[in-house]
């Protein structure tokens, strides 16, 4: 099988060969370098003579073709991704880019560029709408739904989490509804907040090039959980080698989900954690684990941003909202928080009091939630939607097999969380 020639010339140079020499074609996702795989059978490893027929070759790409493609009847050959690159190199605006970045104050590590910043406060993995009937997406919905949260007050979006139903949909639908959010937030005067994309896929090479995807279409992060599906073939160094070899390739920089209930009980203790915090293009975790000791282990050692210090920049995601308080106290950056779809204001409410110095309003006000957030909880994505439906007039069912709630569940739930609601409403 012919080695397209851009697999040639990683293995005879560096990225860092490229980057001193300024040679951004090749970096770029979307050159044209990429996406021409011709055969080549006397390539030799001379820079001038690549870069003289890379620039020939995207010169003439939309009227020539290779010794065995056919132009017109042929589809284009897929973007070849290069693996685990010691450098890190992303595209901003069309431009590559391997500038040492971090999000939020420098601590000496070189990371890839984000287009925004995360911010410390509250995030939603938001929900993903589905026409009752068909069970097509319903971009519109996802629209309306991310902007009511913006506005609600939180600081930042999920795309295609847990909440949103990841594992039901397809890699084009996880992109779309990723744009539709990105669109809906520029359209409203958010161009500001960032959008983080569950792109986990069972392979190294599967997720890299979900993140490309996830980059083009708007996306600032990727929050990734460690593969599960071989699970007995899964100990610490795979993981650790899983999240390392996406990192290297990956246009977008990573947030590690420790999320042991989705992945057969891989639980990535705070060594793991600690050592993969020092990857340059690793930029937090959500301790969906509800540890808290750690979320503070880690935080301390990586130096995690707060609101009342930027740190290294990195991000320590508590990952419900009904241990805000704690997160706070034990030295977090955030929540990433399933209930936050519904509750905006309450959960971005307890935050801000702490935040203010008023713990004690703070902590009362977090015993309401936590009460009412575990009937969200135990009722999970069909229970969520259906309590946005109840009080938001839209929200719908999930995706089969998934099952729908009969109505003396949905009244339950609609009564769970009365309480809390009224002080949503009341905010």
């Amino acid at each position: 099988m012919e080695v397209p020639m851009e697999r040639r010339f990683l293995q005879l140079k560096s990225p860092n060969f490229f980057i001193s020499r300024g040679v951004s074609a090749f970096a770029r996702p979307s050159s044209s370098i990429l996406r021409l795989h011709p055969p080549l059978a006397c390539f030799q490893a001379s820079y001038h003579r690549h870069f003289r027929l890379s620039t020939t070759l995207r010169s003439s790409a939309s009227g020539s073709t290779s010794s065995s493609t056919s132009s017109t009847s042929s589809p284009p050959p897929r973007t070849v991704v290069p693996f685990r690159c010691k450098a890190t190199m992303t595209a901003t605006n069309g431009v590559a880019t391997a500038v040492a970045a971090t999000n939020g104050n420098s601590n000496g590590r070189s990371r890839a560029q984000p287009r925004r910043p995360l911010p410390c406060g509250i995030y939603a993995p938001t929900m993903t709408f589905f026409d009752p009937e068909t069970e097509d997406v319903d971009l519109a919905t996802v629209k309306k739904h991310a902007v009511r949260l913006v506005r609600s007050g939180l600081v930042g979006l999920v795309t295609m989490g847990s909440n949103g139903e990841a594992i039901h949909c397809t890699r084009e639908e996880k992109v779309a509804v990723t744009r539709a959010t990105r669109e809906a937030l520029d359209e409203a005067g958010f161009a500001d907040t960032p959008i983080v994309l569950g792109a986990t896929e069972g392979s190294v090479r599967g997720t890299v090039e979900l993140c490309r995807l996830g980059h083009q279409a708007g996306a600032d992060y990727a929050l990734l959980l460690p593969p599960s599906y071989f699970r007995g073939l899964m100990d610490e160094q795979a993981v650790h080698d899983y999240f390392v070899a996406v990192a290297d390739a990956s246009p977008l920089p990573l947030i590690l989900y420790n999320y042991p209930g989705a992945v057969a009980g891989i639980d990535m203790d705070s060594d793991l954690l600690i050592r993969l915090a020092k990857h340059p293009n690793v930029v937090g975790t959500k301790f969906t684990c509800g540890n808290t000791g750690k979320l503070t282990r880690v935080a301390l050692a990586a130096r995690a941003k707060t609101p009342w210090d930027d740190g290294s920049g990195y991000m320590a995601f508590g990952g419900m909202c009904d241990f805000t308080v704690q997160t706070l106290a034990s030295g977090g950056s955030g929540i990433i928080a399933g209930g936050a779809n519904v509750m905006p204001k309450v959960c971005a409410r307890v935050w801000d009091l702490y935040v203010e110095g008023r713990r004690d309003e703070a902590a009362a006000l977090q015993r309401t939630l936590a009460k009412c957030d575990w009937v969200l909880t135990k009722s999970a994505i069909a229970g969520t939607k259906q309590a946005i439906q109840s009080y938001f007039g839209y929200g719908g069912h999930p995706r089969r097999p998934l099952k729908r709630l009969d109505p003396a569940a949905v009244a339950a739930i609609e009564e769970g969380i009365r309480e809390v609601m009224e002080i949503e409403k009341s905010l």
